[in-house]
């Protein structure tokens, strides 16, 4: 049983809001993780405690909206900045309570910037906008299946760890679609991978119970094609299975 993190977003022609994930994430749930895909509605702090003794495993997802700057001290977004403050009062303690247990976590894009703010870290809100950084936002020149899937950067690989064993090379090639990223670095977090400009794209963290990673570029949408993409989710999905056996021997001697 996989979580998802939803979003709220308006839909139809009264902009009702839904809590909503994308398909891709529910696909890659019951593709190479190999689980039960269950969507978590952005209902705020609450649900933590309520929903993990029952997952096993949390996919925190993309999204276009940004995390609100009160929760790192940071600046206030430029206007039209889009903010989801239903989903950041759900995801933010949901991933410490996580972390915490030991429940596997793989965090993408979006989620990789709530592991590092939840834990301490700070973000840049415009990484195009600084001296030395790329672009790292979503081309509008481009059809949208190649934005998606299409390399952006190589990401350089930290010598040692398991990322840098499933890539088996130095550097891998990523697609990148954000504009947010790690400014400062939560104490709990190590690094695995970075940008040619220095942007950290990939983060472990420091002396977890269980598998607890970030990515910052999207694998959900080129696994079916990407040997390293999809070893990323077989590797969630293998510490998600071994949680769930845990779990049930757990229940059977109660």
């Amino acid at each position: 049983m996989v979580g998802i993190s939803c979003c709220v977003k308006a839909f139809g022609i009264f902009q009702t809001p839904n809590h909503a994930a994308s398909d891709h994430y529910v696909r890659v749930v019951l593709g190479p993780v190999g689980g039960v895909p269950v969507l978590l509605p952005a209902a705020g702090e609450g649900l933590a405690a309520d929903i993990l003794p029952r997952l096993d495993g949390l996919l925190l997802t993309g999204s276009r909206s940004n995390v609100w700057p009160g929760h790192y001290g940071g600046p206030a977004h430029a206007e039209g900045t889009p903010e989801d403050p239903q989903r950041d009062s759900t995801t933010l303690p949901l991933i410490r309570a996580a972390i915490q247990a030991g429940l596997p976590l793989l965090a993408i894009c979006r989620g990789m910037q709530e592991l590092n703010v939840a834990l301490g870290g700070s973000l840049d809100q415009r990484i195009q906008d600084l001296p030395g950084r790329m672009d790292h936002s979503t081309p509008t020149d481009q059809p949208i299946p190649l934005v998606r899937t299409g390399k952006a950067h190589a990401v350089r690989l930290a010598p040692a760890g398991l990322l840098r064993e499933l890539a088996g090379a130095e550097e891998v090639p990523v697609n990148s679609l954000h504009n947010q990223g790690v400014q400062r670095l939560a104490p709990r977090l190590e690094p695995m991978g970075w940008a040619p400009d220095g942007t950290i794209e990939a983060v472990q963290v420091r002396g977890a119970a269980g598998f607890a990673w970030g990515v910052q570029w999207h694998p959900e949408y080129d696994w079916e094609r990407d040997g390293f993409s999809r070893r990323i989710f077989e590797a969630f999905g293998a510490a998600c299975a071994a949680w769930a056996a845990r779990r049930h021997l757990r229940q059977a001697a109660e």
